[in-house]
């Protein structure tokens, strides 16, 4: 647990070089987090790690790519607009 507003201003008046997170209070960020806290730097988090972790994603980077590769549209495409 981080008290994120403190942690911006550490890294703002350089009293931390930065820091890496996964997990925000408020996801997608807003504008005004991203503009202004951001010396740290903010990863997706990812809980898919199972076993078969790997071989699910080659099959759904496989599909994927015929999907592009015939014009078709792709599943689970970022909206950058929301921030992610």
């Amino acid at each position: 647990m981080i008290d994120e507003a403190a942690l911006a201003g550490a890294a703002s008046n350089g009293r931390i070089k930065g820091a890496a997170l996964d997990v925000f209070d408020h996801e997608p960020l807003r504008k005004a987090t991203r503009s202004t806290n951001w010396k740290c730097s903010a990863f997706s988090h990812c809980a898919d790690h199972t076993l078969d972790w790997l071989d699910n994603a080659c099959v759904f980077f496989i599909e994927q790519f015929e999907r592009f590769r015939k014009g078709k549209p792709l599943l689970n495409v970022v909206d950058k607009k929301l921030g992610y």
